[in-house]
């Protein structure tokens, strides 16, 4: 376990805030690329935001959800999603998948290690406590796909997405359980997931596919 545990607990909310962030950003660019009313891109967001966090909880029986105990994230959600679609409007900003990609790989990373440190809090097996990372990071984008009536990207796309956050889930654990520091855990974790993914997005890494 990761020693100092009110110094993990600050920094698993400052992460939950940034992968919030980066998430709601990533549904934002999903929804007005499908060309939804402002109501639908504030529900995909949210759903991104929050899905993979609320299956954690659900999962592992944690209440009240995270974003329960800390509303803040709703209406700094909702604020988030008002901004970017008055900055979107006035500047004439046409979102492509593309930039959506980057915000996604960086809030996988970082709800990757807030999701395997809930789960080892809790006591969790090892391997659970990865399991829970990759729910926490790849489930939000799975139901913000499924709304906009796509295939999860994490299915289709055959770069590596929930490979990257289970590496990067053993990465967390293997250091976690050494002793090392709250931050360098998190950096370790976030730099293995989210660096990976992006190393995936730009160099054009891909997962075997069926043959044709």
């Amino acid at each position: 376990m990761i020693p100092d545990l009110p110094l993990a607990q600050t920094l698993r909310l400052v992460i939950e805030v940034a992968a919030t962030a980066a998430f709601a950003l990533s549904g934002v660019f999903e929804g007005a690329r499908k060309r939804l009313d402002a109501v639908g891109v504030c529900v995909v967001a949210v759903l991104a935001a929050f899905g993979g966090g609320t299956l954690r909880d659900l999962l592992l029986d944690q209440r009240p959800f995270f974003w329960v105990r800390h509303v803040e994230l709703l209406w700094g959600v909702l604020l988030l999603c008002i901004t970017v679609m008055a900055v979107m409007r006035q500047r004439h900003f046409a979102p492509t998948e593309r930039a959506m990609l980057w915000p996604d790989a960086l809030g996988l990373g970082l709800f990757t290690a807030t999701g395997v440190q809930v789960a080892l809090e809790t006591g969790m097996p090892a391997l659970v406590a990865v399991l829970m990372g990759v729910v926490t990071g790849v489930f939000g984008g799975v139901l913000r796909d499924i709304v906009c009536n796509e295939i999860p990207a994490v299915l289709r796309d055959h770069r590596p997405y929930a490979v990257c956050a289970f590496a990067g889930g053993w990465v967390h654990v293997g250091l976690a359980h050494a002793g090392t520091e709250a931050w360098l855990v998190t950096l370790a974790t976030l730099l293995v997931t989210g660096g990976s993914r992006m190393l995936a997005l730009r160099l054009g890494w891909r997962l075997p596919a069926w043959r044709a």
